[in-house]
């Protein structure tokens, strides 16, 4: 079977490429991450019962989840549109061989179905049919809300791929989905009409009834359908040229920063690579939703007499986009690296583009969060703080984690499980530029004060920017002894 054959082809080059290996220490670490989420999720799923019982107890357990499936439903297809990459197939070593038009579209539409990420859910799912709808309802409801499920996990990843091709991943649509979400919230909230319900009635008649399975099952297939229409519509060649027209206009559109001349022209084409990579992207989406965090916890007392959790998220929100991206700024250059060192650029303005790039991207995260000034005076000097240590300090530790990284980055690579450019140095250099802040700020509240550590702070993050010119230097001295290794690190080829 030509599914079968094409599936373990892609299993194969997955085991067989050289970064797997290359990042085995990275794969160990993500494995012992996976095993603590499943435990996790496991104890959620023999706890759950307990939980929904406590938040209801006038309803059962089964009406209380499935009261709440269509917004985990909802939810769901929000986060995948923001972290599902579109599957691709590798045509180039297939085209002289007799396979259908069809197969391809059926494996790129059922590839995204067999990820082992899709069904973590059942570690809670499965515990939860067994332990409560098992003892109230019986075997054959136990097996069918597995199953509705199931259904459902496949709705939501086919709907997500037919959404991300029709409309793409950009700003917009992702701002689209934010305000129907919220709009199915507001509605909730205001008492306008109960989604609450609907989806109790919904989801009771798929589980409880002989012939519920039916509804989720025309839905996955409608789906299924929707998605293979795109296909034949579009699956053509000149289609993909007008994508890549439209994107080539509009980068174009950051041609203003050429004025600022080779430091500028630098700082475009880092901007422009920060847009044309999927991970990037992704990462870029969701720093709009990491920047309202605050709201968690400015708004809680439990925190508010914290400050070393507030400075936490100060220094987490005016520096967002900075910990996103900074230490992957020069494997972005991977691809064409060996090119850009013999171009007529100093190593000093190419290190003073990075540099500029994520002071900017600081000043945008400071200005985009001083709405949390309306919390008060303590949490507009801690933003201050924050920004002067992040910009003084931390940037500088950021840019030589970016110089010790050799990890190549493939800019067409998808989002979703994407580590590349990732290894321990990262996780290393994180641990001082996070702890050394908050440990200051936890002793000077314990023993003095915590303006006393604001103050400290604030005037290392003073003193780096006053001597930015001399750290620069020592970051120009680190890239010359470094440079040789990285474009050796980035000529390896992932096969």
């Amino acid at each position: 079977m030509i599914f079968t054959t094409l599936l373990i082809h892609e299993w194969k080059k997955g085991f067989r490429s050289q970064g797997f290996y290359k990042n085995l220490a990275v794969n160990i670490l993500l494995g012992i991450f996976v095993i603590y989420l499943a435990s996790v999720l496991l104890f959620v799923g023999l706890s759950l019962e307990t939980i929904l019982s406590k938040i209801n107890d006038r309803l059962s357990p089964l009406d209380m989840y499935n009261g709440g499936l269509l917004y985990l439903m909802i939810s769901g297809l929000l986060l995948r549109f923001f972290m599902q990459p579109l599957s691709s197939f590798d045509l180039l070593p297939y085209q002289i061989l007799p396979i259908k038009r069809s197969a391809i579209i059926n494996f790129l539409l059922v590839k995204p179905l067999l990820s082992v990420v899709n069904y973590f859910g059942l570690f809670v799912i499965i515990p939860f049919a067994y332990q409560s709808i098992m003892k109230y309802y019986g075997m054959e409801v136990s097996i069918r809300f597995v199953m509705c499920y199931i259904l459902i996990i496949w709705f939501n990843s086919l709907t997500t791929n037919y959404l991300k091709r029709k409309f793409g991943g950009g700003f917009w649509s992702m701002v689209s989905l934010v305000i129907v979400l919220g709009g199915v919230l507001a509605m909730e909230y205001f008492e306008f009409y109960s989604l609450f319900n609907s989806s109790m009635q919904l989801f009771n008649y798929m589980v409880l009834s002989s012939l519920g399975l039916i509804i989720p099952m025309v839905a996955v297939l409608l789906s299924y359908g929707l998605n293979r229409w795109f296909f034949w519509q579009n699956y053509y060649p000149e289609r993909f040229n007008i994508i890549q027209n439209k994107s080539r206009i509009y980068m174009n559109t950051l041609t203003f920063l050429n004025q600022f001349g080779s430091m500028g022209e630098l700082i475009g084409v880092e901007i422009k690579l920060l847009f044309r990579h999927k991970r990037s992207r992704s990462l870029l989406s969701m720093s709009l939703v990491f920047l309202l965090y605050g709201l968690i916890f400015y708004t809680n007392d439990i925190y508010t007499t914290n400050h070393t959790i507030l400075f936490f998220v100060a220094l987490f929100e005016t520096g967002l986009l900075m910990y996103t991206c900074g230490q992957w700024v020069i494997s972005w250059d991977s691809s064409f690296f060996d090119g850009l060192m013999t171009t007529n650029i100093s190593i000093n303005t190419y290190i003073k583009a990075n540099y500029t790039l994520l002071i900017g991207f600081n000043i945008l995260c400071f200005l985009v969060t001083t709405p949390y000034f309306y919390f008060g005076h303590e949490i507009t000097v801690m933003h201050l703080v924050a920004f002067l240590y992040n910009t003084g300090v931390n940037v500088f530790l950021l840019i030589i984690l970016a110089i010790f990284n050799t990890r190549k980055i493939d800019l067409s690579r998808s989002s979703t499980m994407n580590y590349q450019g990732t290894s321990f140095k990262g996780f290393l250099i994180m641990i001082p530029m996070m702890t050394i802040p908050l440990v200051v700020i936890w002793l000077t509240s314990t023993f003095a004060s915590y303006t006393v550590g604001l103050w400290v702070l604030g005037g290392l993050g003073i003193t780096g920017l006053i001597s930015h010119r001399y750290l620069i230097k020592q970051l120009v001295q680190i890239f010359n002894a470094k440079k040789y290794a990285l474009a050796d690190g980035f000529r390896e080829r992932e096969l």
